[in-house]
């Protein structure tokens, strides 16, 4: 990172540079006559883990004090941490003492409206909805990542309304696709991010995965129900006339409306063929 910031020029003519990164933790580079000073061992730039304090905190190098179980952001997001726990507010708490609900509507797959306002692109109805649930500080988090070229990599991010969605969307997939639908869904949305990721968008394969995508949204189409409090959120419920959770089809449990008893048998018979046959043959050959 020292080394990237030198050569974008951002400091100009300077050779020589301490470059401070203060982050989850805090790390220090040195470039010395423009060229990167490692020290005897690889480990100059340490910064973060001289010992400033007599704090007995216990650093995650395994020292104790070091300049990071204070001054860090880890540190930082501790402390807060600690003063919540003790009864201390945040101006989040104080602002949002009430839960507030929220209904989100959408129409195969796409969010189309907030509450009672309805919108002609998703965009504007992600936009609206950010403009409510930011303020609840939702959405906070740091994602860590494949890079293409190998190494992993960290970012922070803040994404309320994003993150509301994605879970919103998820409930209402659970309750009007199949196992299968939403078992495939997950392995070809894994695929598809990654690929596109790493720049792959043109791969004729990401026309095949976007296809079965599409489809697999014609019936995700209802209203999610959430509830949102500093910090965090609820999914509480979903309305869909797609709604595949139904008692008229049956009930989980010891009654039912569906089926009978000589029916599971039959059915558990027919369903663990297969296995009895593999039993029986091993078992003959084994003897």
């Amino acid at each position: 990172m020292a080394y990237g910031e030198f050569s974008s020029g951002t400091v100009n003519s300077e050779k020589n540079v301490l470059f401070v990164n203060h982050d989850h933790g805090i790390g220090l580079g040195i470039l010395i006559n423009g060229q990167l000073y490692y020290g005897k061992s690889g480990f100059a730039g340490e910064f973060g883990h001289i010992p400033f304090f007599n704090n007995e905190l216990i650093c995650h190098c395994g020292k104790k004090g070091c300049l990071e179980t204070e001054a860090s952001g880890q540190a930082l997001l501790r402390k807060f941490q600690e003063k919540l726990k003790e009864g201390l507010s945040s101006a989040v708490m104080r602002k949002h003492k009430q839960p507030e609900q929220v209904t989100l509507t959408f129409e195969k797959g796409e969010l189309s409206g907030v509450n009672d306002k309805t919108f002609s692109h998703p965009a504007e109805a992600i936009m609206y909805l950010q403009s409510i649930a930011g303020p609840f500080a939702i959405g906070r988090d740091v994602h860590v990542g494949d890079t293409i070229i190998g190494i992993k990599g960290r970012v922070g991010f803040e994404a309320a309304a994003p993150m509301v969605i994605l879970k919103a969307h998820h409930a209402l997939e659970k309750h009007v696709l199949t196992k299968w639908q939403l078992s495939w869904k997950d392995q070809l949305a894994q695929f598809y991010g990654n690929w596109m990721h790493e720049g792959q968008i043109l791969d004729p394969v990401m026309r095949d995965i976007e296809a079965f995508l599409q489809h697999s949204q014609q019936q995700v189409t209802g209203k999610v129900f959430v509830t949102l409090m500093p910090y965090r959120f609820q999914v509480t419920g979903i309305e869909s006339a797609y709604d595949l959770m139904s008692s008229k089809f049956g009930k989980y449990g010891e009654m039912n409306s569906g089926w009978s008893g000589e029916d599971v048998r039959g059915f558990s018979k027919i369903f663990g063929n297969q296995t009895m046959i593999w039993h029986q043959v091993n078992e003959e050959n084994n003897k």
